[in-house]
């Protein structure tokens, strides 16, 4: 049975249903079809580990700890701030907080897509540099 044959036997609420699948189907493969041609490839990343609040307003003079390394896991735990990159002038969030503890303050290559709305790196692995 065709649409055409469908339009001439059924109901009018039938042929609204109908509409209605359709037209759900038609949404349906167009947000599938965005999400595809948004997708991105990863990308390498080469920076520094450290936390937001010092990569915000480089609180030197707060210094928590004998190093960079301690500072920076003491910020994130004694004042809530979160691991970041920097790369150069850059600032990124890092969707993983737990791997960037073990490079604080370390020079890293972080691979991962990037989210360039919130510049968060949805991170798939960190390396030393």
């Amino acid at each position: 049975m065709n649409l055409l044959t469908l339009s001439r036997a059924a109901s009018p609420a039938a042929l609204i249903a109908v509409r209605r699948a359709i037209g759900t189907g038609v949404a349906v493969a167009a947000v599938i079809a965005t999400s595809i041609g948004a997708a991105q490839e990863a990308q390498t990343f080469t920076g520094v580990i450290s936390d937001d609040q010092c990569a915000k307003d480089g609180h030197a003079a707060m210094r928590m700890g004998p190093t960079d390394a301690e500072c920076t896991k003491i910020c994130i735990v004694a004042h809530g701030a979160a691991y970041v990159l920097i790369d150069g002038n850059e600032v990124y969030a890092l969707s993983d907080q737990k791997a960037p503890e073990a490079f604080a303050a370390q020079k890293v290559i972080v691979t991962g897509t990037l989210d360039p709305k919130t510049k968060t790196i949805r991170v798939t692995s960190i390396k030393a540099a």
